[in-house]
């Protein structure tokens, strides 16, 4: 039996397209599915491509590997996870890796890394972003896991992953959950890219009453600017289809209501832990949620909207697409703050301008603008928010009374665009000198002794609002 560079067991579609990855850069790739016809199907259809061991059973896989082995699991989420990683730790010996290749909690994974190196073995959870077509020719991936086992690993990694300008789109994100951490908010950070989108579109059209074609050469236009990425390039595809079953625009006989498989909710809930707002990726998995409420959406059809539609002009275009891109950095910079807590709350110490770098190809949400960025951390790695540096925050001042209009706008005329709004007050609120939230101390204080600091001097207080009012040291 040949001895193979790499294995991958679970072969799926993703599965599937990343073995033959490996197989047409050169590596053998021992492969191995639970319903062993899909590895026979792989090799008999695509053989030609590179060098595959098949196996009909773990043990087989396992034995075919080169030391240290390498074993990459493609299967779904949760206890098949679990089981087959058992499988795979049962035949394998110290200094093996197994890699995580699925979209896992990151909870998850720092559990399963903490037990295999008990056991002595490397246990790499690894983002992979790009769908089948960027596992088959090119995706960004996000291992996380130990230096010393990216030492191995990452040479195979780097060889496939996507290229921009020469550059993989692969680094060591950082220890246990890092890389499945960091892939999780790529893919809350898509939900709201995606959000805006649909709101831009959305807004055009009603506003404007532009058909869905004339839609789709819009984003094509903006697809040459500094919008350019492939969400915006996708979105002039699928606007330009027409159904060919009824020859209407396929937007239009698309139920509507959007789906979703749990990242970007899971971004929310980790944001709430870690206590950092990230709105815009909040508004999108709410909005994909009340889409789903088509009962709640019927009953509630014979609300009132405004008296009459406000007119709006042809310049509108342009102010959306000034929103667009101010909602996008504002949704990333969101992204990048809770990748930072993390970092701290877990010890990980992502290098943020390396994760710009690497969802510069190969993922949903690669974009020009990412270039610009990777510049920013490189200028100042500490920081604070993208928002502060010079360049974004001459782009936010350029676009910010656009972004008023649309948002204006939309309320006007009743069009729903949480994503927009939720981006503008998240970029007000952080520039003002104070914020309200001075008065909901005073009201925690008063109904619930929560106490409160002062502006003027040192120290925690308590004022007592049900006898005296006198203020004392808490």
């Amino acid at each position: 039996m040949r001895t193979a560079d790499i294995g991958v067991t679970g072969l799926a579609t993703m599965g599937r397209n990343l073995a033959r990855n490996f197989a047409r850069h050169g590596h053998t790739v021992a492969v191995h599915n639970r319903t062993e016809s899909r590895t026979k199907q792989l090799v008999e259809e695509h053989g030609h491509e590179g060098a595959f061991v098949p196996s009909s059973s773990i043990e087989e896989f396992v034995s075919s590997l080169r030391r240290p082995r390498k074993a990459i699991i493609m299967v779904k989420a949760g206890p098949a996870t679990d089981a087959v990683i058992e499988e795979l730790a049962a035949c394998m010996e110290p200094g093996d890796m197994i890699i995580d290749g699925g979209n896992a909690h990151f909870l998850d994974t720092r559990r399963r890394e903490a037990a295999l190196r008990e056991r002595g073995l490397h246990f790499v959870g690894t983002g992979i972003s790009g769908g089948e077509e960027g596992a088959l020719h090119g995706p960004s991936i996000m291992p996380g896991g130990a230096a010393e086992a990216y030492e191995t690993l990452g040479p195979l990694l780097e060889d496939i992953a996507a290229k921009v300008d020469g550059t993989p789109c692969c680094v060591h994100v950082g220890p246990d959950g890092a890389g499945h951490f960091v892939k999780m908010v790529h893919n809350g950070i898509e939900y709201a890219d995606m959000q805006l989108i649909a709101e831009s579109y959305d807004l055009l059209r009603q506003a404007l009453g532009l058909s869905p074609g004339e839609l789709a050469e819009v984003f094509r236009e903006w697809n040459r600017g500094e919008l350019e990425s492939y969400l915006i390039e996708i979105t002039a595809e699928v606007l330009g289809h027409t159904d060919p079953a009824t020859g209407r625009p396929f937007v239009d006989v698309v139920v509507d209501q959007a789906e979703q498989k749990g990242t970007g909710r899971w971004t929310v809930q980790s944001a709430l832990e870690l206590g950092v707002p990230v709105t815009g990726i909040a508004e999108a998995v709410f909005a994909r949620s009340l889409s789903g409420h088509p009962g709640q959406r019927a009953a509630a059809r014979s609300l009132a909207g405004p008296a009459a539609a406000a007119a709006a002009g042809a310049e509108l275009v342009e102010d959306v697409r000034r929103a667009l891109y101010a909602s996008k950095i504002v949704a990333y910079a969101q992204g990048f703050d809770q990748i930072t807590a993390a970092g701290e709350e877990y010890g990980w110490n992502v290098d943020r301008g390396a994760m710009a770098t690497i969802w510069r190809g190969g993922c949903i949400i690669r974009a020009r603008f990412l270039d610009r960025i990777r510049t920013a951390y490189e200028a100042d790695p500490a920081l604070p928010t993208l928002l502060a540096d010079p360049t974004f925050a001459a782009a936010l001042a350029d676009a910010q009374e656009s972004w008023r209009r649309v948002v204006a706008t939309a309320a006007t005329i009743g069009v729903p665009t949480p994503g927009f709004s939720s981006a503008l007050a998240y970029y007000d609120a952080l520039r003002r000198d104070r914020l309200p939230a001075a008065l909901i101390q005073g009201l925690r204080d008063f109904f619930g002794a929560h106490t409160y600091q002062r502006v003027d001097r040192e120290g925690v207080f308590h004022t007592d609002w049900s006898g005296d009012r006198r203020e004392r040291p808490a």
